[in-house]
């Protein structure tokens, strides 16, 4: 979300002592797959075991390293007046599949994560411009979150709009019936990004080309009004404040 070509991973991992080596295996396994898939190598890594009761089974830490190009200034304060605001898929799927996972609940439309390398697709956005402003994960604290610490930083006032932000059914059914809103949960897979209203639609449909971004869309705009503050126009064509993410995520990520 910095902008840059990703090349290079570590990867340490902290094991309970008994942990299944085919479990061990399959992570592994599929660790490679997915750095094959976006183009990277783990290139260093470090193992350590610990006691049984020490950690939660397995933790798994990594940092990477990057290129830079000089034409890219990319920040969370770089907001810039009418910049369209344009979210590259639907929200939520992650922050469900992780709470239904782990409390064992199972339901007639499956829900799954939205984990994917959106490196390729960043690279084809700066391709076509580099009057992207903005690039963030709506990870930690989800959508309602980052936007505001956007706005923040930015000193600048952020209006969206409901009925354009995309919630696959079953998430939004899930989320209803759990009491959660899916603007502050946590989504792997999507991005937000920024951009100069002349090219957000060309950008937008490159976006829509990648097989991670073809639920996206252009969820709202910067504007002068209200600087620091996240505004939502609703459904039924009222104004929400959204604010930002207080107390404990749940279900907590990382």
């Amino acid at each position: 979300m910095c902008g840059a070509v990703p090349l290079f991973l570590s990867a340490g991992l902290i094991i309970e002592e008994g942990f299944p080596l085919d479990d061990l295996k399959r992570i592994l396994a599929s660790m490679q797959a997915a750095a094959e898939i976006a183009g990277i190598q783990i290139v260093t890594g470090d193992t350590k075991v610990v006691p049984k009761g020490a950690v939660d089974k397995i933790f798994i830490n990594t940092s990477g390293i990057g290129m830079l190009r000089p034409d890219i200034h990319v920040s969370s304060g770089s907001a810039h007046i009418g910049d369209r605001i344009i979210l590259s898929g639907s929200l939520a799927d992650h922050g469900v599949t992780v709470l239904t996972r782990r409390e064992g609940l199972t339901f007639e439309s499956p829900v799954v994560s939205d984990t994917a390398p959106l490196n390729h697709m960043v690279q084809t956005m700066f391709d076509i411009t580099t009057d992207i402003h903005v690039l963030r994960d709506p990870t930690r604290g989800g959508l309602g979150t980052a936007l505001n610490e956007i706005a923040l930083k930015s000193n600048a006032g952020i209006r969206i709009e409901e009925d354009r932000i995309p919630v696959k059914d079953a998430v939004a059914g899930l989320c209803e019936l759990l009491g959660f809103d899916p603007l502050y949960l946590a989504n792997e897979g999507k991005l937000i990004a920024f951009v100069k209203a002349d090219h957000a639609e060309t950008v937008l449909e490159s976006i829509r080309q990648s097989p991670y971004g073809k639920d996206a869309c252009i969820i709202g705009e910067v504007v002068a009004e209200h600087p620091g503050k996240v505004v939502m126009t609703t459904r039924i064509g009222g104004n929400r404040i959204v604010d930002m993410l207080t107390g404990e995520q749940l279900p907590r990520i990382c």
